[in-house]
């Protein structure tokens, strides 16, 4: 029998540190929470390995400077970045930063564990991303010229707004190239869009 495997709550919300403890000790995982970045910095050394579900805004240090001190420290545990509605720009640099995955607040059960499902495997296979960066750019390659640019643009997390006056077109021909490269990569929320273009190098 493996023994549960370990989530780190790092979020200064009592009430989210409590809802997502109960959320996923219910599902079968161990939890250890934190009530700041600060706080889990001083004791990763001796943490017990797992993934890191880390919330963006937070006093002291954000979730983007906790998540580039532990990149500093060599910690490899999977991070899955927690962010508020509109912070999705801050997500996409944490993603470009190495994280999984982002959630927004309030999180649906089944997209948490789904991440965290994601967050586990990548720890499981390190040998993989060779194989994710040639299928992504495979993906990448089925799209118009016009979905690259769209996609580009999502991977510097700019808005739809932004995207449309930088191409000279109109925010509703966005949302169409954009829903037509989300069915093209076969994905459904904008963090699987962005894995496939950071493991084919868009955007960076």
């Amino acid at each position: 029998m493996f023994d549960k495997r370990m989530i780190h709550i790092v979020d200064d919300e009592d009430a989210i540190r409590r809802s997502a403890s109960f959320m996923l000790k219910t599902s079968g995982f161990a939890v250890t929470t934190w009530v700041s970045g600060v706080e889990f910095l001083k004791n990763v050394k001796n943490a017990e390995p797992g993934c890191i579900l880390l919330d963006v805004r937070m006093p002291e240090m954000d979730g983007l400077e906790v998540q580039q001190a532990l990149s500093e420290r060599g910690v490899a545990m999977p991070v899955v970045i927690l962010t508020g509605h509109g912070d999705v720009s801050i997500a996409v640099r944490a993603m470009k930063a190495g994280a999984i995955d982002f959630i927004e607040k309030p999180f649906e059960k089944a997209v948490l564990l789904s991440a965290i499902e994601s967050a586990f495997e990548r720890l499981n296979d390190s040998e993989g991303r060779a194989t994710r960066a040639s299928e992504a750019s495979v993906l990448i390659a089925g799209l118009t010229a016009r979905e690259q640019d769209v996609l580009k643009g999502l991977a510097q997390g700019l808005p739809n707004k932004t995207i449309a006056y930088d191409l000279g077109i109109s925010p509703r021909t966005v949302e169409v190239h954009r829903a037509n490269l989300m069915t093209k990569l076969n994905v459904r929320s904008l963090s699987d869009a962005l894995r496939i273009a950071f493991a084919a190098g868009v955007g960076s």
